[in-house]
């Protein structure tokens, strides 16, 4: 039987609005991308790991950790206003011939080898044509509300039942931004890793953070030095 053939595509740009030089900053002792170049190297069903930048430090860095640079981004492709997907469109056409792409972002440091593995089989498990990992929201859309006019909170979600307790409340999910899988032929048709086919691979949220903002930052530092000090309170 043939083996499905997956390309890993890190996009990791240069710039970055709220914590500059994100990428390569030193998080727990290692540039932040090296956490995830690491988990792909350890996950069984990735054929290729890339890096996609237009950065020439990040290129070196992404190389000397064992990743591939086959490519350099153009800097339209780089820029802040830049849909997520036109970096993966760029790979997929610069290395033609894979089955499915998987997009490993950066800045889900907690991501492990495993999950990679286990989003692959469980879509292939699925036939589905594209896999995205979510976790149980942290807030629940029945509790949310928006101010009208008159300052009044009207609920988010019209019409939704009244329930007290969270434990009664119906499971929600968000993406936690750590894996993006799809089908090269499928995804080259798409504006997105999500259409109505996609299934949602479920992450605990200990491995869901997803680092976007400096309090994010600070918060990944504290779980590592909880980690290496079991005891701190």
């Amino acid at each position: 039987m043939h083996k499905p053939t997956v390309l890993g595509i890190i996009p990791a740009r240069g710039g970055s609005k709220g914590i500059p030089r994100k990428n390569i900053q030193e998080l727990g002792g290692k540039p932040l991308i090296a956490w995830t170049i690491e988990a792909a190297k350890g996950a069984l069903c990735i054929d290729q790991i890339v890096v996609s930048t237009e950065d020439e430090e990040i290129a070196a860095i992404a190389r000397a950790l064992g990743a591939e640079v086959p490519f350099m981004r153009p800097l339209q492709l780089a820029a802040d206003d830049t849909p997520g997907i036109d970096p993966i469109h760029h790979a997929i056409k610069e290395l033609p011939g894979f089955d499915w792409a998987l997009m490993l972002q950066p800045t889900s440091p907690f991501r492990t080898s495993s999950d990679i593995d286990g989003i692959f089989n469980y879509c292939q498990a699925h036939a589905a044509p594209s896999a995205v990992s979510v976790c149980e929201a942290a807030k629940h859309p029945y509790w949310m509300y928006q101010r009208d006019e008159m300052e009044r909170l009207q609920p988010v979600i019209p019409g939704r039942p009244e329930i007290a307790r969270r434990q009664d409340l119906p499971s929600v999910y968000a993406l936690n931004g750590a894996l993006y899988l799809g089908q090269t032929d499928w995804l080259l048709k798409h504006k997105g890793f999500v259409g109505q086919e996609t299934i949602g691979y479920v992450m605990p949220g200990e491995r869901s953070l997803d680092l976007d903002t400096v309090q994010d930052w600070e918060w990944a530092e504290y779980l590592l030095n909880k980690i290496k000090s079991p005891n701190l309170s």
